[in-house]
C-alpha cells in the first residue's frame, strides 16, 4: 500500500485527464523511437506504452509514476533479440522475466530501494534533464537522424550526443521544423511566466502541439524548404483494417522453453528492469509535490504483470520511466488516473487516429521535452548538493557525468559504485563515536560502537585503542550495535585481557550481548563515589559541569548505562554539587550538564530564588551530604522574571493581578534585581528590547540569589569561608543551550576579579 490513500475529486480528475493528454503526446514519439533504437518493430514500442498505461498503472500503487518502454533497456533488448535469433523467442524471455519480477515483488524485493543513496537518485534526475536538453536540441532544429527516445551517448548510427549537435550546426537544419521548435520553446517559457496562464487548466504543451500542427499545415502550402516531410513528423504504423491491426500483434515462441539462452535473457531483463524501476520510482517520488511514497514491492508486481502481457502480445519490456513521470508531475498529474488515461489515448491513436497523430511535428514535442529537461537539471539542485559536502556532491556529479556519457543503466551502476565507496570510506573513518568525559578520578574515554561493525572497521578501532596512554580509562559501549564482526570481538577481547593490563589501562565493557561471548565488565566507577566526593575540589566540579554543557551543546552527550548507575547508587548518594534552578521545563538540569544518576542535588523553584525550604535543602547538601559546589542556575526568557518585571513596573500586587495567592513571595525575592526600569512603558518596548532587559534582570537575580545564600545561611557561609565549598552563578541560554558561569562567591561576572576574601573565579 502507498503511504497515502488516493482520493479522487472533480479537480484532481480534470488535472489528471489534462496531464494524461500531455504525457500521451510526449510518450508517442518516445515509444516509436525506443522501438527503432532497439531494432524492433515500431508497433512493439506502442504496445509497451499502452500496456504501461492500462496494465501497470492499474496495478501500481504509485500516484505519479508512468511506465512504458525504457530507453535504458534499448541496448539489452537489441542484444537479446540478436542472441535469441527471433523476436518471438525474445518475447518468451520478456514473459518469463515478468514472472520473475512478480516473484521479486511478492518476496518484498522492493525493500532494496531503501538502500539507494539520495545523491545517486538526484544525480539520475539531473542527468536525465541534461540528456533531454542535449538530445532534443537537434530535434528542435529538424535534425532527426537519431530516433526520438534514444538516451545513450553512443547512438545506433555511430554518432554520439555531441557529434549529433555538431552535425546539426554544420547545416542539417530544417527551416520549417526549426521555426516550430523555437516558437514552441518561446511559447512555453512565456506561458510559465504569466501566473494566470500557468495556473489555468489548459496545459501549455497541448497548446504547443496544436500550434505545431497548425504551422505544419500552413508550411505545407508554402512548399520548398518550409515543407515538413514525414521523417520530421510522428510516424505511427497505420492499419487499413481491424484484421491488419490484430496482425501487428506477435505471440511468444513457446517452442523455445527449453532454450537456456531464453532464461538467461529473462533473468537479465527482470534484474535490469527491476533496478531501473526502483531507481525511477525513488526519483519520481522526490518530484511529487505532495511528497507521497510509492510501495516499491507492489510496483515490481505491477511491472512484472505488465511485462508478462507485453511478452504475450508483442510489446517491448516496460519499466517506470522518469521522462514520462516528470512530464506527468510538471503537468499537474495528481493520481494514477493520468497514467491510465495516457494509455487509453495511446490505444486510440494507434487503433483509430493514426493519420491525425502523424501530423504532429517532432520539433514541437522536442521543445516540450527540452523545457522539461531544464526543470529537471535545475542549477539550484547543483548548489544544494555542493553545499551538502563532498560525500554527497561527488557521487551526485559522477552519476550525472556517467549517465550522460554512457547510458542510463551503466551510469547508475557507476554512480552507485562511487556512492558505496564513499559510504565505506565514511565507515572506515568513523566506525565509532569517541567522547572524552571530564571526571574527578581522571578523564574517561567513551567509545560507542556503531550499529554495524564489520571487519572493515577493525583497523580504525585498533588505532583508537592503541592511542590510549597509560592510566587511561576506557568505556567500550556496544549497546547500540546489532552486529559486531568476530574479528573485532577478538580484538576487543585480546585488548581487555592482555594489552590493557600491560599498559595500565582500565576497560569497562558495556552493552555486549551474550551472543558475542564477551560479557559486560566494570573495572572502574563512572559515577560519584564517597572516595571521589572527598577528593573533589569545587574547581574540579566546575570543570566537570562546563565540559558536560559543552557535550550537550555539541550533541555529543554520553550514552550512560543509567540502569547500572541506579543499582550502584541504591545504597547511598555522594553528589558533587547542589544546583538551585528554575522550574522551567526547558532547563532539565541533569541533561544540560550531561550528568549521571547520583551526581548532583537538584533544587527547583520558579525564578531560582531562595526561600525557607529551598535554603534548607541547600544547607543539607552542604552541611550533611558534603557537596563541594552550590550553583544558582538561571536562564534567559524566564517566565517568573518576566512576570515579576511587569508587576513591579506596573506597581501591581501579584494576587490582584493573577489570582495566585502565593506568587507575591517570588516577586519579592526577584524585585531587588529589577533596577533601572526603562523610561518608557514596557508595552512600548520592542520585543527584542524587552527580552534583553528581562535577561539582564535574570542575570542580576542569579547574582543576588547567590549572595543571599551565603548571607542567610551560617552553615554555607562557614563552608565558603573555610574553602570547602564555592557558591557560583550560571545563566542558561534557552536559544543556544550554552551556560555562562559567574565566578566564585560573592558572585562576580566572568572576566572581573573576585573579592579578596575568596579565590579567583574559575576559568
Amino acid at each position: 500500500m502507498s503511504s497515502q490513500t488516493t482520493t479522487y475529486s472533480s479537480s484532481t480528475v480534470i488535472r489528471d485527464l489534462i496531464s494524461g493528454v500531455v504525457v500521451f503526446l510526449v510518450a508517442l514519439p518516445l515509444c516509436l523511437g525506443i522501438a527503432l533504437a532497439s531494432g524492433a518493430d515500431l508497433f512493439s514500442g506502442l504496445l509497451a506504452g499502452i500496456v504501461g498505461g492500462l496494465v501497470v498503472a492499474a496495478i501500481s500503487g504509485s500516484h505519479t509514476s508512468v511506465s512504458g518502454p525504457a530507453a535504458g533497456l534499448t541496448a539489452i533488448v537489441a542484444a537479446q533479440i540478436a542472441a535469441l535469433g527471433s523476436f518471438e523467442a525474445f518475447l518468451l524471455a520478456v514473459l518469463i522475466g515478468g514472472a520473475i519480477q512478480v516473484g521479486f515483488g511478492i518476496a518484498k524485493g522492493g525493500a532494496l530501494s531503501a538502500f539507494f543513496p539520495s545523491s545517486v537518485i538526484k544525480g539520475l534526475l539531473v542527468a536525465i534533464g541534461v540528456i533531454l536538453i542535449l538530445k532534443q536540441i537537434p530535434h528542435v532544429f529538424g535534425h532527426d537522424a537519431d530516433p526520438e527516445g534514444d538516451m545513450s551517448f553512443v547512438q545506433p548510427d555511430s554518432e554520439n550526443t555531441f557529434t549529433e549537435i555538431l552535425l546539426m550546426i554544420a547545416g542539417d537544419i530544417h527551416v520549417g521544423a526549426m521555426v516550430i521548435g523555437i516558437a514552441s520553446i518561446l511559447f512555453l517559457a512565456i506561458w510559465d511566466r504569466i501566473p494566470r496562464l500557468k495556473s489555468s487548466l489548459v496545459p501549455s504543451p497541448l497548446v504547443v502541439v496544436l500550434l505545431g500542427v497548425a504551422l505544419n499545415m500552413l508550411f505545407s502550402r508554402f512548399g520548398g524548404k518550409w515543407l515538413i516531410g514525414e521523417s520530421h513528423l510522428v510516424q505511427i504504423p497505420i492499419a487499413s483494417s481491424a484484421s491488419e491491426f490484430i496482425g501487428f500483434l506477435r505471440m511468444p515462441d513457446f517452442t523455445q522453453l527449453l532454450n537456456p539462452a531464453v532464461y538467461i535473457g529473462a533473468i537479465t531483463i527482470a534484474v535490469v528492469a527491476s533496478l531501473e524501476t526502483l531507481l525511477n520510482l525513488e526519483a519520481v517520488d522526490k518530484l511529487d509535490t505532495e511528497k507521497r511514497n510509492s510501495p516499491a514491492s507492489r510496483e515490481l508486481i505491477a511491472q512484472g504483470c505488465g511485462n508478462m502481457v507485453c511478452g504475450m502480445i508483442g510489446g517491448l519490456p516496460v519499466t517506470s520511466v522518469i521522462v514520462r513521470s516528470s512530464v506527468n508531475v510538471n503537468s499537474g498529474g495528481k493520481t494514477k488516473l493520468a497514467a491510465i488515461f495516457h494509455g487509453i489515448l495511446l490505444l486510440l491513436s494507434v487503433a483509430i487516429l493514426p493519420g491525425y497523430m502523424n501530423m504532429i511535428p517532432l520539433s514541437a514535442l522536442a521543445a516540450i521535452l527540452l523545457v522539461t529537461g531544464f526543470k529537471l537539471a535545475s542549477p539550484k539542485l547543483f548548489k544544494q548538493m555542493w553545499n551538502e559536502g563532498r560525500y554527497q556532491f561527488v557521487p551526485f556529479i559522477v552519476t550525472v557525468v556517467a549517465i550522460v556519457f554512457t547510458d542510463l543503466l551503466i551510469g547508475i551502476l557507476i554512480g552507485l559504485g562511487v556512492a558505496v565507496l564513499f559510504i565505506l570510506n565514511s565507515n572506515l573513518r568513523r566506525p565509532i563515536r569517541r567522547v572524552v568525559e571530564t571526571h574527578l578520578a581522571g578523564d574517561i574515554t567513551h567509545i560507542e560502537l556503531a550499529n554495524q561493525v564489520s571487519f572493515l572497521n577493525r583497523a580504525a578501532i585498533e588505532r583508537i585503542l592503541d592511542e590510549a596512554k597509560p592510566g587511561t580509562r576506557l568505556t567500550i559501549d556496544a549497546s547500540a550495535s546489532d552486529y559486531i564482526d568476530p574479528d573485532v570481538l577478538s580484538l576487543i577481547r585480546d585488548y581487555k585481557t592482555n594489552t590493557a593490563p600491560a599498559r595500565d589501562v582500565l576497560v569497562n565493557l558495556v552493552g555486549f550481548r551474550s551472543k558475542y561471548q564477551l560479557s559486560d565488565d566494570v573495572q572502574f566507577a563512572d559515577y560519584t563515589t564517597r572516595e571521589l566526593q572527598d577528593k573533589a575540589t569545587a574547581d574540579q566540579v566546575i570543570k566537570t559541569l562546563r565540559e558536560g554543557n559543552r557535550r550537550f551543546v555539541s550533541g555529543t552527550r554520553l550514552n550512560r548505562d543509567l540502569g547500572r548507575q541506579v543499582n550502584a547508587t541504591a545504597m547511598g548518594q555522594n553528589p558533587l554539587a547542589a544546583v538551585l534552578s528554575c522550574i522551567d521545563s526547558r532547563v532539565p538540569t541533569e541533561l544540560v550538564f550531561d550528568l549521571g544518576v547520583g551526581d548532583i542535588f537538584s533544587v527547583r523553584v520558579a525564578g531560582n530564588i531562595i526561600g525557607t525550604k529551598s535554603l534548607g535543602s541547600l544547607e543539607y547538601a552542604v552541611g550533611v551530604a558534603g557537596v563541594k559546589l552550590v550553583v544558582v542556575l538561571g536562564h534567559t526568557r524566564c517566565g517568573a522574571v518576566t512576570s515579576s518585571v511587569k508587576l513591579v513596573a506596573g506597581k501591581q500586587d501579584a494576587m490582584s493581578a493573577t489570582g495566585c495567592e502565593h506568587l507575591q513571595s517570588i516577586v519579592d525575592e526577584i524585585a531587588p534585581s529589577i533596577k533601572d526600569l526603562p523610561p518608557r512603558s514596557l508595552d512600548e518596548l520592542s520585543e527584542e528590547a524587552l527580552e534583553t532587559y528581562v535577561d539582564n534582570v535574570a542575570k542580576q537575580n542569579v547574582i543576588h540569589t547567590a549572595e543571599e545564600i551565603t548571607r542567610r545561611s551560617q552553615v554555607i557561609r562557614n563552608a565558603v569561608g573555610e574553602g570547602r565549598v564555592k557558591v557560583i552563578g550560571a545563566l542558561y541560554d534557552v536559544k543556544t543551550g550554552e551556560i555562562e558561569f559567574f565566578g566564585a562567591s560573592p558572585i562576580e561576572p566572568e572576566g572581573e576579579p573576585a573579592r579578596k576574601s575568596f579565590a579567583d573565579s574559575p576559568r
